[in-house]
């Protein structure tokens, strides 16, 4: 809909009338044969609608009757190339660049508010009200959403951004029981195989489709058969995906071999270096934190700068890690991301000091991390005190 017409708020409003229009007559009449199609269609009949209903010149009514032209139904199923359209159009530069990324993120993607702001650091009702100036600007300036010919160029950074957010929402999912939406993941590295197809001879594409392959390769040893989380150190690493691995060292190779780095480039030669540990002691936690800072260079950002304590620390000691971890804690984005209390508890239970980690773990319960976390952490706090 945003495609034909060019309006994301018209787009999602005549959707939402289709979607409410099929719940009463599916129930009575069945679902049909291609139920895309026929919310589609419906909601361009009621978009149209309301664009009569707003016309004040024939013109405009002329203009909007161009889309009653019959379609063909059986191409509205929605493809990857067709969401990366989509995300494309919507990290318009006319926005903010604060906000370009998360309204694509929502309107796109499908990721709620609290999980757009999760991944932000930002309080739900902060990002919320982001979202809302952003559709009031669409709205107000009449920002028509069409991809023109060499706008890829200039929108390329923020589509990656998208990519990578939806992959890292997914990775780590905010919103339910389980540890990771795999649907999200899934779809995350499906779109960044048609940017790579797309844009073959860009190094930082190639280096985000092997980060996530690199990382997700991980993802059936993430957690136990019980559902509970295992670290990465526990790991049992026969279960990763090893295919996944090879092709992403291949393509970061690839990537490398172009000699334009970016971050992306760095964060997939991280990835690397965890996979390529045969066992978790082999782990090259010195060459993990050089990258760290190399990262700093592209990403100058608190959270990376808590990735590289985290490194600094399997690779000097944990006291090395808690004096940049504790630094950190000052910073008020900081203070309120529960995986820094996290890596400050291990720290700290790594040192022996236990009265300290259980009150790290506690700090960290007390921001509502996502449920399988806080599950660890009782689990964690119960085998301290325990001994």
């Amino acid at each position: 809909m945003t495609r034909l017409f060019g309006d994301l708020q018209l787009a999602e409003d005549s959707v939402q009338e289709a979607c409410s229009v099929a719940l009463g007559q599916w129930s009575v009449e069945g679902t049909p044969a291609n139920p895309t199609g026929w919310l589609v269609g419906v909601a361009r009949h009621k978009a149209i609608d309301r664009i009569r209903r707003e016309s004040r010149r024939a013109d405009k009514e002329a203009a909007a009757m161009q889309f009653l032209e019959p379609t063909d139904m059986t191409s509205t199923e929605v493809s990857d190339d067709d969401s990366l359209s989509l995300i494309f159009m919507c990290c318009h530069p006319a926005l903010d660049p604060n906000v370009r990324v998360p309204l694509t993120l929502r309107s796109v993607c499908g990721l709620s508010t609290a999980d757009i702001a999760a991944l932000y650091l930002v309080p739900e009702a902060t990002m919320a009200k982001r979202l809302v100036r952003a559709k009031h600007k669409i709205r107000d300036a009449g920002i028509p959403f069409h991809l023109k010919p060499g706008a890829r160029a200039e929108r390329l950074a923020d589509v990656l951004r998208v990519v990578y957010l939806m992959f890292t929402g997914g990775h780590l999912s905010h919103g339910g029981p389980e540890l990771v939406d795999a649907e999200l993941c899934d779809t995350a590295v499906e779109l960044a195989r048609s940017l790579a197809a797309m844009l073959p001879d860009e190094p930082e594409v190639t280096g985000l489709l092997a980060l996530l392959l690199l990382t997700d390769a991980r993802r059936p040893a993430r957690v136990d058969a019980d559902g509970a989380v295992v670290l990465l150190e526990d790991q049992d690493r026969s279960l990763w995906h090893h295919d996944m691995i090879d092709e992403g060292e291949r393509l970061l190779e690839a990537a490398l071999a172009r000699r334009r780095p970016g971050p992306y480039q760095v964060w997939a030669a991280i990835a690397a270096c965890h996979s390529t540990a045969a066992i978790a002691t082999d782990t090259d936690w010195r060459q993990i934190a050089a990258l760290y800072h190399d990262l700093l260079r592209y990403e100058p950002t608190p959270v990376v700068e808590a990735n590289r304590a985290v490194a600094v620390a399997m690779a000097e000691g944990p006291t090395a890690g808690l004096v940049i971890l504790d630094a950190l804690a000052g910073n008020p984005q900081l203070a309120s991301w529960p995986s820094l209390h996290m890596a400050r508890a291990d720290l700290h239970r790594r040192n022996g000091d236990t009265e300290s980690s259980i009150a790290a773990y506690r700090q960290a319960l007390q921001l509502e991390p996502p449920p399988v976390e806080r599950a660890f952490i009782h689990r964690r706090i119960a085998e301290m005190t325990e001994n």
